[in-house]
């Protein structure tokens, strides 16, 4: 018997799910058909890659930052229907209408696949009176928003950007690498999951860069003349602008289920580690929370990371297989490069919030990222926290110059496998002079909090 399977959303988490469903199909024996709808004329593409390619860094232009094609989703063997938005279901009932380039269609299912990701956050005013975008306003979300930038960055700026999270971080950098005079404004501290120690150094790098930031503001509104945007006016004052980016976060996309499965507060699917809702609903990607890794709670992590891991358990749960997707840490990296500047962010674990409330410890090391006598050397600021009572460790933060950022995964590495800040203090790292200390700077961090414990 033919197994239906209808995936919502061919990104990252449908199309992992989609095809290892069918090569775990081929090894269980089972026959499945899939049918996928996709909302946009695109699909499998990396939206992290969005600002390296506005900022002009990607060889090749937004073709890039294609995985896969639509053609070679179909040669797999995928039904794949671009342009189609699930608009109503009926889960009970099984079936999903969605309006595509020929209409209104129904389509049955024995399984349904909800990997709709996310939607960006979007405030009124940016919108006119009808609702749209305001002319040079616009999110970095997808494709086509990156290929509205390519068009705006190649007019006349200044830039404000609104939002200090990642992509607001990585906007500024490419306003900044294109010349444009450039605002970031955050209602908060820039990268708000950072410790305020490590948060102030990337703001004094991106105003060392020639980035006006202005913390703990909320915008207010945009000024607009002669059906142009003048400015953003914001709590401390107000900032000239001709172009306004949107970097305020995204919420998920699961409007279309209509209250007929449980959601969380903010709008999530909680799919369990197979991908499963409920019984013939299964879920991945940013439209789902998933449970953070050292604390079991419920966290909204959007990373395409987690999407094409929770997506390829689901698949495989699906076609009769075994795989699970058991959590997240919460790591992730970036960085600011333009200006003369070049910092590279990382975290993972608990939040510095989520520390203190749990009483955990935490500590700031600095140090460099090579041996002081060689030109590699670059400043480098670490936090580490740790649980006092377990002395488990909890979380890592880094800033710092070339070659600071991925150390997190050392710690990363701990923290998935329950160590204690001894283990990493102790771990059997890499060391020459050009690449780190004797003492490693990530375990003299471990270290000096371990002795205080």
């Amino acid at each position: 018997m033919t197994q239906r399977v209808l995936v919502i959303g061919a990104d990252a988490a449908g199309m992992s799910a989609a095809h290892q469903a069918l090569r775990t199909a081929r090894r269980t024996g089972r026959e499945l058909r899939i049918t996928a709808l996709e909302a946009s004329g695109h699909t499998s593409y990396s939206a992290c890659g969005l600002p390296y390619w506005i900022a002009g860094e990607v060889p090749g232009g937004g073709e890039a930052l294609v995985a896969r094609t639509a053609e070679q989703h179909r040669d797999a063997g995928i039904d794949l229907r671009l342009h189609t938005r699930a608009v109503a279901a009926d889960l009970g009932e099984r079936w999903v209408e969605a309006v595509g380039p020929e209409g209104v269609e129904r389509f049955e299912y024995d399984d349904l696949v909800v990997t709709t990701g996310a939607r960006a956050s979007v405030p009124d005013w940016a919108r006119d009176a009808d609702g749209a975008l305001l002319p040079g306003v616009g999110p970095v979300h997808n494709l086509d928003d990156g290929a509205a930038w390519l068009d705006r960055f190649a007019g006349d700026g200044p830039v404000v950007v609104v939002g200090g999270g990642y992509i607001g971080v990585e906007m500024a950098e490419a306003a900044v690498r294109k010349g444009f005079e450039t605002t970031l404004i955050t209602r908060r501290q820039v990268l708000r999951t950072l410790g305020e120690e490590l948060s102030a150094k990337v703001a004094d790098g991106l105003r060392a860069a020639g980035v006006k930031l202005v913390e703990g503001a909320e915008v207010r509104g945009l000024r607009v003349a002669d059906g142009a945007v003048r400015g953003v006016a914001h709590a401390d004052g107000f900032a000239p602008a001709r172009l306004v980016v949107l970097a305020l976060g995204v919420r998920p996309a699961t409007d279309f289920l209509d209250g007929q499965v449980a959601l969380s507060d903010a709008g999530a699917l909680r799919p369990d580690g197979h991908g499963r809702v409920a019984d013939g609903v299964w879920a991945a990607g940013d439209c789902c929370e998933v449970r953070q890794r050292l604390t079991g709670a419920w966290a909204y992590l959007p990373l395409g990371t987690h999407a094409t891991k929770h997506g390829r358990a689901l698949g495989d749960s699906l076609a009769g297989g075994s795989l699970r997707f058991d959590g997240a840490l919460g790591t992730t990296i970036t960085r600011f490069s333009a200006g003369g500047v070049h910092l590279e962010i990382s975290r993972t674990g608990l939040t510095p919030d989520q520390v203190a409330a749990a009483g955990g410890r935490r500590l700031v090391t600095e140090g460099t990222t090579a041996s002081g006598y060689l030109p590699e050397a670059e400043p480098i600021a670490i936090a580490v926290s740790a649980d006092p009572a377990t002395r488990r460790l909890l979380a890592v933060e880094i800033v710092g110059g070339r070659g600071a950022g991925k150390r997190v995964d050392a710690a990363a590495a701990v923290l998935w496998s329950g160590g204690t800040v001894d283990d990493l203090a102790w771990m059997d790292l890499s060391y020459a002079p050009p690449f780190a200390t004797a003492w490693e700077i990530l375990q003299v961090a471990a270290r000096r909090l371990a002795e205080r414990l």
